[in-house]
Parts: C-alpha cells; structure tokens; sequence
C-alpha cells in the first residue's frame, strides 16, 4: 500500500512539474546574402521619433532605436496618432538589442526593430504636465 501511494506520489510530481524556459521567438536575418538565425525578443514601451533619433521606453528600459526601414513604418504610423511633437505612443515591437562599440557615440543598448506587433490607438498620458499661468 505504501509502495503504491508513493508511486502516485511521484508521478503526480513528475506530471506536474512544467518547464519554466522561456522560449524565444526566431526571426531569419539576411547578412549579405548569408541566412543567419537570431533571436529577437518582444518590447512593449512607449515610441517617441524626433528629428535626430528614436526612443522605445518600457517600464525597466530605455533603448535608442535604430535608424531602419521599421524604425521609419512605425514612426509613420505613430505621427498620425500624436496629437503633439512631444507625444509618446504605446507600441510593441520585436526585435534585437545591440550594444554600442566603444568610442560610439549614442545609447548604450539599441534596439533593432524586426518587426511591429501593435500600435495603440491614442498617445500616452504624461507623468507630468507643465503648464504655465498668464
């Protein structure tokens, strides 16, 4: 009897236990004609452009955005939703972080978006808003 309430002790264990890895999506890159596997990662923030860069800003990050064909869609798609220069737009993106080779200058960590999953309907509320008083 022991036995075998130990043994469907243990396979209960063994059946409940799941694998917590997390699995990361695959995207092929295409290096000079070369077919490279790399993994990207999903980045759900908030995407401003200006003139001379792009930000993506999440919860525990900030990362330069580089300079793409992406980079330039999702910027396209974000300016008909700002109501604002200044406005940030929620979005989420895959892509790769790179970081920056030494005597570069820019962000440390960059995002290289490979593709756009979403983007929101209407601009972030700010933090803080500054007003002034005539």
């Amino acid at each position: 009897m022991k036995k075998t309430i130990f043994l469907i002790f243990v396979l209960l264990a063994t059946v409940a236990c799941k694998d917590d890895t997390k699995k990361e999506n695959k995207a092929i890159v295409k290096e000079q004609n070369n077919a490279v596997v790399t993994n990207t990662k999903t980045y759900r923030g908030e995407f401003i452009h200006l003139k001379d860069g792009s930000v993506l800003y999440g919860n525990k990050f900030i990362y330069g955005v580089v300079l793409n064909e992406k980079e330039a869609d999702l910027a396209k798609q974000v300016a008909t939703i700002k109501k604002d220069s200044l406005d940030m737009v929620p979005v989420v993106v895959q892509g790769i972080i790179n970081k920056k080779k030494p005597g570069e200058e820019g962000w440390d960590e960059r995002l290289t978006i490979t593709e756009i999953v979403l983007v929101g309907n209407e601009p972030s509320s700010p933090d803080i808003k500054v007003e002034s008083k005539k």
